[in-house]
């Protein structure tokens, strides 16, 4: 008789031991699901400011307003004939 109830009392604990696992696995699970969230969130707001910054008309403002660059005039084309 001792012997099963020491069976029903290790089983018991480790039934306990086991749903404790579980509840710390499913924590763990939940952070990084939330984690990865925030992380999808962050990169799509910075493939949205890479679009924003990598169009056209930007290129153009920053190339003419902080490197001085222009568009040649006629006098500044040179063709060259082979």
């Amino acid at each position: 008789m001792v012997v099963l109830v020491t069976a029903v009392l290790g089983s018991a604990l480790g039934v306990v031991w086991a749903r404790h696992q579980h509840r710390q696995a499913y924590i763990a699970l939940s952070s990084l699901e939330r984690e990865r969230d925030e992380l999808n969130i962050e990169f799509g707001r910075l493939q949205l400011e890479q679009a924003t910054w990598s169009e056209a008309n930007r290129v153009e403002q920053v190339a003419g307003t902080r490197l001085g660059m222009r568009f040649p005039g006629d006098d500044d084309i040179v063709v060259l004939q082979p």
